[in-house]
């Protein structure tokens, strides 16, 4: 692997089937791994409110007999009270590996260039590549295989929609992508994405419509309408996005077998049903416990 994992684009495909397989080894066998990274620490970033990626984090640093750091916007204000850059070549001092949950993906990527330490990419508003990774992981495991299968996303091309792509698209994964008008991808990134799929199989569509886009689908996935950072869109975003919800008569144009998927946190009743969240078809919170694993799996990658 690179220093750094900042995008999904970045790794190729022996490397995401090696960070798959020594998940599914930890996963299975935690206590084989409780000294692996003994004597490391990691900080962590967090400029956004987290539960997942901060416990997941946390917890996973601990399994492995390192030590983790808290540090939210009351200890560095990016860019405010110091440069990324200075934080940077200063924590690269002190710790062995890097957090950052941020808003603007090139902090991200000014946080990696300056820091000599590995730097993991927790979110940005580009980008969600410990989210994507244990999102397939999760399909991998479920189905035994991803290449040939069908994702359907339905809602707002945002980061967690990006790395799926990218994802997608380097592992032979068809992905559909239904959105309002507006609300699509980067096009660059389609741009980049369809190149890469090219070389795969993989079929990459941009839809209008749910149905169309969960018709014979394997998963269904959702997140929430509204990002952090997006609050003030919130009101319009409902209007804009109140067809495209995952309910019950969506989940039956998929296949009986289909997942469905959620990153959380969700907004039960907007993009999302109770009925569909808690229902025999989601795997949203084994999802959520394959970030502690996949991402157990990147730190030993990346700092032993």
């Amino acid at each position: 692997m690179n220093k750094d994992l900042i995008t999904i684009r970045q790794l190729n495909v022996k490397e995401i089937d090696e960070i798959f397989a020594l998940t599914a080894r930890i996963k299975k066998t935690p206590g084989r791994f409780s000294r692996t990274l003994q004597g490391k620490s990691l900080a962590m970033i967090f400029q956004k409110p987290s539960n997942r990626t901060y416990v997941s984090f946390s917890v996973g640093m601990f399994e492995l007999g390192g030590h983790a750091l808290y540090l939210g916007p009351e200890h560095i204000n990016l860019g405010v009270r110091e440069t990324v850059a200075d934080v940077a070549r200063t924590l690269s001092r002190f710790v062995s590996g890097i957090v950052l949950r941020t808003f603007a993906h090139q902090t991200v990527l000014d946080m990696a260039e300056a820091a000599s330490v590995p730097v993991i990419n927790g979110l940005s508003d580009y980008s969600h590549p410990c989210q994507a990774l244990a999102d397939i992981f999760t399909i991998k495991e479920r189905f035994g295989k991803v290449k040939g299968l069908t994702l359907a996303y339905v809602g707002d091309g945002n980061n967690v929609c990006n790395s799926l792509l990218y994802a997608a698209s380097k592992l032979g994964l068809h992905m559909r992508v239904a959105t309002p008008k507006g609300y699509e991808p980067d096009q660059e990134l389609m741009r980049l994405v369809l190149e890469s799929a090219r070389a795969t199989g993989a079929r990459i569509e941009l839809l209008r419509s749910p149905q169309d886009a969960a018709r014979n689908a394997d998963v269904l996935y959702t997140d929430v309408w509204t990002s952090m950072g997006q609050e003030s869109e919130f009101k319009k975003r409902l209007r804009v996005f109140k067809t495209y919800q995952i309910n019950a008569r969506l989940v039956s144009l998929a296949k009986k077998t289909c997942l469905v998927m959620h990153c959380l946190p969700a907004h039960r009743g907007d993009e999302i049903t109770d009925e569909v969240i808690d229902g025999k078809h989601s795997v949203v919170f084994d999802q959520a416990e394959n970030r502690l694993h996949v991402q157990k799996a990147v730190l030993v990658k990346l700092l032993k």
